[in-house]
C-alpha cells in the first residue's frame, strides 16, 4: 500500500510533468479527495480502479492534463461519477463555479460529502439526467460518458454561445466526427500525454458553429 507521501511524491511528479501549477493547498485536498474516494469505493463502488497510486495518476492528474484548456468561469461536469474530471479542475481552480451532473444517487450522495468534507464552496452537485439540467456554461466537461453525438443531442443546450465543450476520450474518436449534430462543430483534437497512464488519451475541442446563438 502507497503512503501518503508515495501519492504525493506521485501526483507532484504528473502535476510537473503538465507543466501546471496549482494554488497553495491544492495537492493536499486532491489527496483528501482521493482518500475519501477509496473509502467510499470500498462500499459503494464508485470507480473500478482500487490501487492508491492508480487512482492517483489515472483519475487525478488524467482529470488535471484538461486543465489547461479550461475557459470560462462557470464549469458543468457531465456524466461525472465520482467527481471527474469536475471536483480536480474544481480544486485546481476555486474560483470557477462548477456543477457537477450524474444520475446515479449513490453517486451524487458521495459527491456531496466530497464537497462538504473538503469545503468545495465553488461546487455544487445535482442528480439529474443531463437532458434535465438548467443553465448555460462556458465550458462544459464528459469523461468517457458517450458519443459526441450522443453527449451534443443530449446536452447541447448547456453550452453557452461562446463555450467550449472538451470531449475527454481514449482513442482519436475519428468515427464519431461525422456524428456530431448540426449547429456544433469540432474545434481541435489533442493527443494527451498523461504521465504514467498507458494507451492513448484525446481531447476533443467542440464549440457551437458560426452564427449559432445559445439555446
Amino acid at each position: 500500500m502507497s503512503s501518503r507521501d508515495d501519492l504525493q511524491t506521485r501526483l507532484e511528479r504528473g502535476i510537473a510533468a503538465l507543466g501546471l501549477r496549482l494554488p497553495e493547498g491544492a495537492v493536499q485536498r486532491l489527496l483528501d479527495y482521493q482518500v475519501l474516494l477509496a473509502r467510499w469505493n470500498a462500499t459503494y463502488n464508485l470507480t473500478a480502479i482500487r490501487d492508491p497510486a492508480e487512482m492517483v495518476s489515472r483519475h487525478l492528474v488524467d482529470s488535471l492534463a484538461v486543465l489547461p484548456y479550461v475557459q470560462g468561469e462557470t464549469l458543468a461536469d457531465l456524466g461525472t461519477g465520482p467527481g471527474l474530471p469536475g471536483i480536480p479542475l474544481a480544486i485546481a481552480a476555486p474560483g470557477r463555479q462548477v456543477l457537477l451532473v450524474d444520475s446515479n444517487g449513490k453517486k451524487v450522495r458521495f459527491l456531496r460529502e466530497a464537497i462538504r468534507a473538503l469545503k468545495l464552496d465553488n461546487v455544487r452537485a445535482v442528480q439529474s439526467r443531463v437532458e434535465g439540467v438548467e443553465g448555460q456554461f462556458d465550458c462544459v466537461t464528459a469523461r468517457a460518458f458517450a458519443s459526441l453525438g450522443d453527449m451534443l443531442d443530449w446536452g447541447g443546450h448547456l453550452l453557452a454561445r461562446d463555450g467550449i465543450w472538451l470531449a475527454m476520450k481514449g482513442r482519436h474518436p475519428q468515427e464519431e466526427l461525422a456524428g456530431v449534430p448540426a449547429g456544433f462543430e469540432v474545434r481541435a483534437i489533442h493527443a494527451l500525454a498523461v504521465p504514467e497512464v498507458g494507451g492513448e488519451r484525446h481531447l476533443v475541442v467542440v464549440g457551437r458553429a458560426p452564427g449559432q446563438a445559445g439555446c
